[in-house]
């Protein structure tokens, strides 16, 4: 039997009835022959972590697949302001100032944080078609950005500046598989709770 949030964590809320989990691939996102994402194969440093950064940005797309507007902004296990739209916002930030910016050097507000909001990106989630189609643009356009990037670098070894020091192409593309990662993890338990279904 699983347990609900409020009994695993003693929040007190009351978040209903979990769906029961049923084994193969009914409830899942895609099924392995569909999965657009590699399964590692990958030959030297630099395919390897594109490779698996652009799975960690395509789990990502996954995660949100199929979801209206009201979906995407639900904020689907209080008391966390996150919700999938506010990651995909959130994440379009990352790849905004760590590439963009550190690598790049070229400064920018960032997108969805305004000076008194710093969790604007998250805060400002909101259930508007147009909102969702503005977040899927932004970060498509910044995850093109740093695709361009990336392919044009001599090396990994190329350094940008972050909090006045030097940092290293191979160290941001690692971070950006390190925040993916995490924040997949929480897209994991957002999405479950909006309509039951699961993913790799």
């Amino acid at each position: 039997m699983l347990l609900r949030m409020s009994d695993s964590l003693g929040t007190g809320l009351d978040e209903g009835p979990l769906p029961e989990r049923k084994p193969g691939w009914g409830d899942r996102f895609v099924g392995p022959e569909a999965d657009p994402r590699g399964d590692g194969g990958f030959e030297g440093e630099r395919a390897t972590l594109v490779g698996y950064l652009r799975n960690q940005r395509l789990t990502l797309e996954l995660k949100c697949a199929g979801l209206d507007a009201e979906a995407l902004a639900r904020r689907s296990v209080p008391p966390s302001n996150m919700s999938l739209l506010g990651l995909v916002r959130h994440l379009a930030g990352v790849e905004q100032y760590w590439f963009r910016e550190a690598l790049a050097g070229e400064p920018a507000p960032r997108h969805y944080r305004a000076g008194d909001d710093p969790d604007g990106d998250f805060n400002g989630a909101v259930a508007d078609p147009e909102a969702v189609a503005d977040a899927w643009r932004t970060w498509r356009s910044e995850v093109a950005f740093a695709e361009r990037l990336v392919a044009s670098a001599p090396d990994l070894g190329i350094t940008g500046r972050h909090d006045d020091e030097p940092i290293a192409l191979r160290e941001v593309l690692v971070h950006l598989i390190e925040e993916y990662a995490r924040h997949n993890g929480h897209a994991d338990l957002l999405r479950e709770r909006v309509d039951g279904r699961i993913g790799e």
